[in-house]
């Protein structure tokens, strides 16, 4: 079967719908404590009528009837049992430039770099890979992300500050099958 790659926002969104085990390899150029280690990412579609995507919009004063919906975005770490700590979670609406849907503007209630509510500016290459642009107040965030299989997908990010880039970041993602998914899976084979 051969992969089909999202060329929207909302396309996305669908395609990374659930639960990623995250390997992360984080590099510094400035002496700061290694980040790079396992985790869990979450993510949940978020529906353009959901009142999450008029709640973040109105906080950057944009207009939520352009907004096509969006995605919720938490983590914790790998075999972790509890909920996600909502200091972890994040959320992104998607304001789509056009009809295409491949380019547009990301409103986070809030920034992976300063905790704060910011706009980002994502678009599509034709071959599908994902670069999102963020500029903060002292530096400057890039990621691109894009799929490798249905189930597994690359992310990789810099941060630089007005004296260079002061970090890179690799993440391997594979989706998590479910418990459920995994009994009709045995209950498939036994068949």
């Amino acid at each position: 079967m051969r992969l089909t790659v999202p060329m929207t926002m909302m396309e996305f969104f669908r395609k990374s719908e659930g639960k990623w085990y995250t390997e992360r390899s984080v590099h510094h150029f400035d002496i700061v404590a290694d980040e790079s280690g396992e985790s869990n990412l979450i993510i949940k579609v978020v529906e353009p009528d959901d009142p999450k995507v008029k709640q973040v919009c109105d906080v950057q004063r944009i207009d939520p009837t352009k907004a096509k919906g969006g995605g919720s975005f938490s983590w914790q770490d790998n075999l972790e049992e509890k909920e996600p700590n909502p200091n972890y979670a994040a959320i992104l609406i998607d304001v789509p430039d056009d009809e295409t849907g491949r380019s547009g503007k990301l409103i986070r209630d809030k920034g992976y770099v300063d905790g704060l509510p910011v706009i980002s500016r994502y678009w599509f290459g034709e071959d599908g890979i994902l670069t999102i642009n963020t500029d903060y107040d002292n530096n400057q965030g890039q990621e691109r992300c894009w799929f490798l299989t249905d189930d597994f997908r690359v992310r990789v990010s810099t941060i630089q500050m007005l004296n260079g880039v002061s970090l890179m970041a690799y993440c391997s993602e594979r989706r998590c099958v479910s418990n459920d998914e995994l009994k009709k899976m045995a209950q498939s084979h036994a068949a």
